[in-house]
């Protein structure tokens, strides 16, 4: 846990000229145990760091879904992915592709789409569009990720490194 160190790592990131991106925990993968005590609220987050720095809202934005602020002593800024306090799924216009042809629409579900053997079936690119269009179709509007005590199993069982990121 690091949650003492995050005025350092943003005064360090001014100093070096660097923006900083924080995310909350998800609960995808091996979690082995209660990852209630390893959740912290980039809410709450926010609030601390403002006892100290002033974020001022900003319009910046990377086309990811972190959510950015100016620190006004540093002249940089402060992101903030927060997939548990702000579910920010209805902007969500990612998909991802892993290097064996699997498409995942959402990290938060398991569902996928298999390329590989479509293309290994011979797909022309027409078929192969059709594939990709059918599996787009299929994105979710929210994911299930859940952290608490009634839920002690990760809602994803795949792994990010599975996915990549």
């Amino acid at each position: 846990m690091n949650e003492d160190e995050f005025d350092t790592m943003l005064a360090w990131c001014g100093e070096h000229g660097f923006d900083l991106c924080l995310i909350e925990t998800m609960p995808m993968g091996d979690i082995g145990g209660d990852r209630t005590e390893q959740y912290l609220p980039l809410s709450l987050v926010r609030s601390r760091l403002r006892r100290r720095w002033t974020l001022q809202d900003t319009d910046y934005q990377t086309g990811g879904p972190a959510r950015y602020y100016d620190v006004a002593e540093t002249g940089r800024r402060i992101g903030f992915i927060t997939p548990m306090t702000h579910n920010f799924c209805e902007s969500c216009n990612r998909v991802r592709l892993t290097c064996t042809g699997t498409l995942y629409m959402c990290l938060g579900q398991d569902d996928q789409a298999d390329f590989r053997r479509v293309l290994r079936a011979g797909a022309n690119d027409d078929e192969l569009d059709a594939a990709i269009v059918a599996a787009i179709a299929r994105k979710p509007k929210g994911h299930d990720f859940v952290i608490d005590r009634r839920q002690p199993l990760p809602a994803v069982a795949r792994h990010m490194s599975v996915t990549g990121g």
